[in-house]
């Protein structure tokens, strides 16, 4: 059994980045709603409690409190922003609305050397007080300390930013140590996990392998699985750890549904069929779903023929190897690469009493209409952490690394009508682009392609005119698109070198017949979306 850190979430946007800090870590930690039981809370033991930040008020929400079991099964607890003020009022202090309030950025200073910030800082003053750079977002602040408690840090305009009651292990504060802003952020979640609440370190993906293929083993016995393997990092982490584990017990199904990037069926199949020797059907149902494309141009649309197709080929496959043939008695398992953030945001923590923020494809659904038992091996894990097992199963690096790619494929970045002309062009289009970006370094020597957090091409379906030699061209229009962001939430456009675009940009012309004229995306997110539909 690992160590685990319980944390309690009031409705924080970023509370799912307290658990990826803590994993990071190497401690196992789950999100579950503020609302749970004394009795789950005691059931799960945790070594250490951390109380999230919210949206709500603590004097306007008196139902928005930390279960008493929190107080009183004696471990340390950490408050966060909304997690400080619920626990200064329930302990005795009190809580008031700000007349100056603080979001973004903030200098604070840390007090009484106290056993979460020591040696902590990122510089001191004249004076020699340790300072803190730190991320700021609340309207409200802890107006008296509860009894016991003493002050741990401050800012001019919120003069209890952080406060401590060291005998009981209670530490809070005002800021936000799980976001990137917060520069201290990670050692200070790290030393209340680690040290205060005295957990062993023991979540390493390498190690975690040999406990996760155990699972499997026990929950299939000798039955049969399915899975839908996309060619996707989940999908085909998944489908390598239950590899691992059951052997030919399991049957990939691999839908091509022709929006794939360049080539990118063939390399699915080398890999797991070739390389891995798995079990992999393969169908080609590409024209299948660009004919149910043409003419259809509202984005909306688009996602839902594709997603429903797909439902409907996985499901006449699947039928297959239900009944069973050739010695095989039938599949039972459906398995999914479900990870931890789907099940956070869909309100799938085991209690169902979280908000549901909105529903994932794969989660839920597919085993209720075929009538399998579902199998979700990656489901306590966050994105980075499947790629660290994927590395550790012997999965490429440049593939498990690989940026997102969207479930619908090209036909979200084919802006209107999918034509299969469109396809082809986009296809090789993209593969310049980033064969370029893996190749071209910066002065650290690295590539651009792993200092993105995602870039791709997008097909307009516009024509411009176009010179070619002396003649005269009337031809299409791609834009390139490359981010970088921590989080997926927000995003800033990547400031690649111009020698970089003029490269790209001149080889899509020169190699692509029927493109023109290449443009650079320079929006970030907000206001814009990452993917253009």
């Amino acid at each position: 059994m690992h160590d685990k850190i319980l944390i309690l979430d009031f409705g924080s946007q970023v509370t799912q980045l307290i658990a990826r800090r803590v994993r990071e870590a190497h401690v196992y930690c789950e999100i579950h709603p503020n609302d749970v039981s004394d009795d789950f809370i005691r059931s799960f033991a945790p070594k250490g409690i951390i109380l999230s930040g919210s949206h709500a008020s603590t004097y306007e929400d008196h139902q928005l409190r930390a279960p008493q079991a929190v107080w009183d099964l004696g471990v340390p607890v950490l408050g966060i922003c909304y997690g400080m003020q619920t626990m200064a009022v329930q302990l005795g202090g009190s809580v008031e609305w700000s007349d100056h309030r603080e979001f973004g950025y903030a200098e604070v200073r840390a007090h009484g050397h106290t056993r979460l910030l020591k040696d902590i800082q990122d510089f001191a003053t004249p004076e020699g007080y340790g300072m803190l750079k730190v991320w700021m977002s609340h309207g409200d602040k802890v107006a008296s300390l509860p009894p016991g408690f003493k002050l741990m840090a401050s800012t001019p305009s919120c003069p209890i930013a952080g406060m401590a009651h060291e005998d009981k292990g209670y530490y809070a504060v005002q800021f936000h140590p799980e976001v990137t802003h917060t520069v201290q952020g990670q050692a200070m979640l790290t030393r209340f996990v680690r040290e205060i609440a005295g957990c062993s370190g023991d979540w390493i993906m390498g190690n975690y392998i040999e406990e996760a293929v155990a699972k499997i083993r026990e929950q299939v016995g000798d039955e049969e699985v399915i899975l839908g393997l996309s060619g996707g990092v989940d999908s085909s982490v998944a489908a390598a750890l239950i590899h691992r584990a059951i052997g030919d017990q399991l049957t990939c199904v691999f839908v091509d549904h022709g929006l794939l990037r360049l080539n990118e069926g063939d390399m699915v199949m080398d890999m797991f069929s070739g390389r891995l020797h798995a079990k992999v059907i393969r169908v080609d149902a590409s024209e299948l779903f660009l004919g149910a494309l043409a003419g259809v141009t509202d984005p909306e649309k688009k996602r839902k023929i594709i997603g429903g197709l797909f439902v409907d080929v996985f499901k006449a496959e699947a039928d297959k190897l239900k009944a069973g043939t050739g010695g095989h008695k039938g599949a039972t398992f459906l398995a999914q690469g479900t990870i931890y953030p789907d099940v956070v945001e869909s309100g799938g923590t085991k209690t169902k009493k979280a908000t549901t923020i909105k529903s994932h494809h794969n989660v839920g659904g597919l085993p209720e209409q075929l009538g399998l038992k579902l199998l979700e091996p990656l489901r306590e894990l966050f994105k980075d952490e499947v790629r660290e097992l994927g590395v550790a199963l012997g999965l490429p690096a440049d593939m498990v690394y690989r940026h997102p790619f969207p479930g619908p494929g090209l036909g979200v970045r084919i802006l209107g009508e999918i034509k299969p002309e469109y396809v082809k062009l986009l296809q090789r289009a993209d593969a310049i682009f980033i064969e370029e970006l893996r190749a071209a370094r910066d002065a650290s020597g690295k590539s651009w392609y792993d200092l993105t957090s995602q870039a791709f091409t997008v097909f307009l379906p516009v024509k411009s005119v176009g010179v070619m030699g002396d003649g005269r061209t009337y031809d299409y229009v791609v834009a390139l698109r490359a981010v970088q962001t921590s989080d997926f939430m927000t995003a800033d456009w990547a400031e690649l070198p111009y020698s970089l675009l003029k490269k790209v940009s001149g080889r899509i012309i020169n190699e692509v017949r029927g493109i023109n004229r290449v443009t650079y995306d320079v929006s970030s997110k907000p206001p814009a979306t990452i993917e253009w539909e």
